[in-house]
């Protein structure tokens, strides 16, 4: 058995204290929060079905929840709706990453003002828009033209921002020159050496460039984003963008860590140079277009994903719905498509099954009806997590000392 506690301590140890204990307090806050902060402590206690192992082998995001999906500006300069979080990236049964998706409709039912039956709903939309397009065979993506309901709604705002607009939102301007905006929201200082560690590593980054005067570093700051990486080695970085009509660019650096499913899969993993390898070799798969200046990098002893850096309210607004199921149901449709599509895109690849199969599993019937017994379990045990959580937090257990000034 478990212990939820040690669990949670001993998983973000040696992480950030100051960006740790936001962690802490946030999963506090509410269940589903918690369920996207324990990823590790979920797969540890995935109920052990013979049947789940036995769905096929697929590159999976590895934490795939309502909050996984949004909208990232491509390699291509274009805005796209797709999966967007793969650091618990591996070759895994498909059943874990549909399970987890419905789980976390049910731990999110609450802070949505949905009902159970409105739940069960919901996860059955989203499992017959992924078996549909399993069936189909054939993988696509969202067209923000053709995108309709809340997920329209979100690409339709996007349409003409422009990125001076972004920038001004996150950093500072002093005459004709930009700092990045301290604001203990968004970003926290650094120390002059990590400064220079991450200006070294975009100098090297930048000497191998054609035009490496485009990377010249204005200012670094830690970014704070996300829960479930939180206290994770993170940073926001302000480069020159020469000759961009648009001026500064801004990038985010992540340290990438193993990932939380591969110590309880049985299926045999590629042999990565790097986790941050890993990591972007597996969203290129799965992603209909990658993120702008999206590779993987080392500095020091630790590989980093670095991309340019997303506006965290290019999210669903999910608590917009205004009381009409329908939006959420066209939600639901999406996200079961671009799994489907993800998992055709990347099929056959290094241990994947192949299209044909996944065609074929599509075909089944059984499996929806047992995933959403199971997605039912795994809710209760979460929800018991959180309750045993919430009184080892509110007992102190989680209290970390205060940033030294």
């Amino acid at each position: 058995m478990t212990d939820v506690v040690d669990s949670i301590r001993n998983y973000n140890a040696k992480r950030d204290p100051e960006r740790l204990q936001r962690k802490y307090m946030a999963m506090r806050h509410d269940p589903f929060t918690f369920l996207r902060g324990t990823c590790h402590l979920f797969y540890a206690q995935l109920p052990e079905a013979k049947w789940l192992a036995k769905a096929p082998p697929v590159w999976v995001c590895g934490d795939l929840h309502l909050e996984n999906m949004g909208s990232y500006k491509g390699d291509n300069r274009l805005v796209y709706f797709d999966l967007n979080d793969f650091d618990e990236a591996a070759l895994a049964p498909s059943s874990w990453e549909l399970v987890r998706l419905l789980t976390s409709v049910h731990m999110a039912a609450s802070s949505l003002n949905l009902n159970t039956s409105q739940a069960n709903h919901l996860c059955r939309d989203f499992l017959d828009s992924y078996a549909a397009e399993l069936r189909m065979g054939k993988a696509r993506w969202v067209e923000r033209d053709m995108a309709s309901g809340m997920v329209g709604d979100l690409l339709g705002s996007l349409r003409g921002r422009l990125r001076p607009h972004f920038l001004d939102s996150r950093t500072v301007r002093k005459g004709k020159h930009r700092t990045l905006r301290i604001d203990g929201r968004r970003a926290l200082p650094v120390t002059d050496k990590q400064r220079e560690k991450v200006t070294a590593l975009i100098d090297r980054i930048a000497a191998r460039e054609d035009k490496p005067r485009f990377y010249r570093v204005l200012d670094v700051a830690r970014r704070i984003a996300g829960t479930g990486s939180l206290g994770v080695d993170r940073y926001a970085v302000l480069i020159e963008g020469k000759g961009s009509p648009d001026g500064n660019y801004l990038l985010d650096l992540k340290q990438a860590l193993p990932s939380s499913l591969v110590p309880h899969l049985g299926i045999r993993q590629p042999q990565w140079r790097s986790e941050a390898e890993r990591v972007v070799s597996v969203q290129a798969r799965m992603q209909a277009i990658s993120p702008a200046f999206f590779r993987a990098v080392t500095m020091g002893q630790k590989s980093y994903v670095l991309r340019g850096l997303q506006p965290t309210e290019d999210r669903l607004a999910l608590t917009d719905w205004g009381g009409k199921l329908d939006r959420l149901e066209g939600v639901l449709g999406t996200m079961g498509k671009l799994v489907a599509w993800a998992q055709l895109r990347s099929s056959g690849r290094e241990g994947a099954a192949t299209a044909d199969q996944l065609m074929a599993f599509g075909e089944k019937r059984r499996w929806p009806t047992q995933l959403l017994g199971v997605a039912k379990d795994c809710t209760k045990q979460v929800r018991r997590d959180w309750k045993t959580y919430c009184k080892a937090f509110d007992q102190g257990a989680f209290r970390l000392p205060a940033p030294k000034a």
